[in-house]
């Protein structure tokens, strides 16, 4: 059986304004494969953004 971090593992999430501001979270690699584009708030810019999958 798989461990519980292989299939959900730790990412971050940098903003793509290039302000630095970064989001840590986990992510199912099984049903998103691809890399994770989320809007969420910046708030070095005081607004909402996205926030791209980094490796």
């Amino acid at each position: 059986m798989a461990r519980q971090t292989d299939i959900r593992p730790v990412i971050k999430l940098r903003s793509t304004a290039g302000t630095g501001y970064t989001y840590v979270t986990r992510k199912n690699r099984r049903t998103s494969p691809d890399r994770l584009v989320l809007r969420k708030y910046d708030p070095v810019l005081r607004r909402h953004v996205d926030f791209r999958e980094e490796r």
